[in-house]
């Protein structure tokens, strides 16, 4: 007796160590990290949540009831010293045909509102704005049609209004995920997917890439933020507007202007309404640097804004960014906090 009761405790101790993992694991789930989908703030998101909770607990119920059997089974029925060999049975026919419909009848349960559910998801909004997303390695394009507004690594959204996300890929297969706002959808080249969401909160809400797509799979971020509608207008009129021209006094910033047109940076980026020396910045390869000044990360969300990062990035970003795309351009250190001056400069 002594001898089974303390495998007993050693099993119900491994359990125990092994829901502690589980849970500790999942603590950005239950505190409401910047990845997690619990408290929901959009209404897509809110859809999936409300599905996903009562499937959870059937879940939950089914293991109990599952792993119950199994321990009570395995206790009550171990093998003691000096037990005969055990008779072999044929099986219990009506126990299968129970153990055989109870879950059929339970995913049927689960499906219908399942179904429901990518069926409401597949419908575009009669109302709302319409954003075309872009993914590429290793950052996010965000093209307003209709209004002459490209933007990258910042989503901006109105409150309330159902957003349509049209969605494609330049390379590879990305996936879009906004956690406490929508769904995941696959972002896959050659094909145009979509998905729509409503906020319904005020705030600053992290995405992310979530289907691996190469080195920088995991530095592929951006974030949504989620504005009033006056604030919303205010900001498309804002990037609407061509670059302002820069001050003659900012003496730094007009010299990184200089070698930004000249450096072989306007091949991969546009600057709306800029031209220097007859020469355009109308790339389409990188990032649109019309207002990036404005924004409050570069690079895929891996740095803040600021100038001093700027410089680090245009100097060197592979040192930054190992593998990204963009290229070393050979520029000298004071050559870097020129530019790095100048983009800042673009409000």
């Amino acid at each position: 007796m002594a001898r089974g009761s303390g495998w007993l405790k050693r099993a119900v101790t491994g359990a125990c160590v092994a829901l502690l993992v589980v849970i500790l694991g999942g603590c950005s789930f239950f505190g409401g990290g910047p990845q997690s989908v619990n408290h929901p703030a959009g209404s897509n998101m809110q859809t999936i949540w409300n599905l996903f909770v009562p499937i959870f607990w059937m879940s939950v119920v089914v293991f109990a009831i599952v792993q119950g059997v199994l321990l009570y089974s395995v206790i009550k029925f171990r093998r003691k010293p000096g037990s005969p060999e055990p008779y072999p049975t044929h099986g219990n026919t009506k126990l299968e045909i129970t153990w055989t419909i109870i879950p059929a009848l339970v995913l049927a349960v689960i499906t219908v509102p399942t179904i429901a559910t990518v069926t409401d998801f597949a419908k575009k909004p009669d109302t709302g704005i319409t954003v075309q997303v872009v993914g590429h390695q290793w950052w996010w394009e965000f093209d307003y049609p209709g209004e002459q507004v490209v933007d990258a690594d910042e989503m901006h959204v109105p409150i309330g209004v159902p957003v349509y996300v049209e969605l494609r890929s330049d390379d590879v297969i990305h996936s879009f995920w906004i956690p406490k706002l929508a769904g995941k959808q696959d972002v896959v080249p050659n094909q145009h997917n979509h998905l729509w969401f409503t906020a319904n909160e005020l705030g600053t809400f992290r995405g992310q890439c979530a289907e691996f797509c190469g080195e920088q799979h995991a530095n592929m971020a951006f974030t949504v933020v989620v504005q009033s509608q006056a604030d919303y207008d205010a900001w498309l009129a804002h990037n609407k507007a061509p670059a302002v021209a820069i001050p003659s006094s900012n003496d730094l910033a007009m010299k990184g202007q200089q070698v930004f047109f000249t450096a072989g940076c306007v091949g991969c980026h546009t600057i709306s309404g800029m031209e220097v020396n007859g020469v355009k910045a109308l790339g389409d390869v990188g990032p649109n640097l019309t207002h990036v000044g404005s924004r409050t990360a570069i690079a895929g969300e891996v740095l803040p804004l600021t100038q001093e990062n700027l410089a680090k990035w245009v100097h060197n970003p592979q040192a930054v960014k190992p593998g990204t795309l963009m290229p070393n351009l050979g520029l000298t250190q004071e050559q870097a906090n020129q530019v790095a001056a100048f983009l800042e400069s673009l409000k």
